[in-house]
């Protein structure tokens, strides 16, 4: 669950966090870093992919400024996973109010 979010900042059960992140059902995986610092490509969400959950939500930023080429959004679809993609404040409600809904993963970018 995730208690709290704020311009470069995320508490997650309980424990706070300053970097990027990927919130997988039993782990948190932090210092996520991504091959291009404001899109998300395929490389980027590997461990996600081999996971394969029902659904990854994607925190695109404080601002929304993270993009998701095409190319990933299709690597998704073709592996059965569904993507919502959102500002990283409404990520992390989404990802609130459907956890414990099946196999849900957030990669969470915490700032702009």
């Amino acid at each position: 669950m995730i208690d709290s979010y704020s311009f470069g900042k995320i508490e997650v059960d309980g424990v706070k966090y300053s970097n990027d992140l990927k919130i997988f059902p039993d782990e948190v995986k932090d210092k996520w870093w991504r091959k291009e610092g404001h899109e998300i490509h395929p490389e980027d969400i590997e461990d996600i992919l081999e996971f394969s959950p029902d659904v990854l939500i994607l925190g695109t930023g404080a601002y929304g400024k993270v993009e998701v080429p095409e190319k990933t959004v299709n690597v998704l679809r073709d592996k059965g996973i569904e993507m919502i993609a959102e500002k990283t404040e409404d990520a992390c409600q989404k990802y609130n109010e459907i956890c414990d809904d099946g196999k849900v993963v957030a990669a969470l970018h915490l700032t702009c």
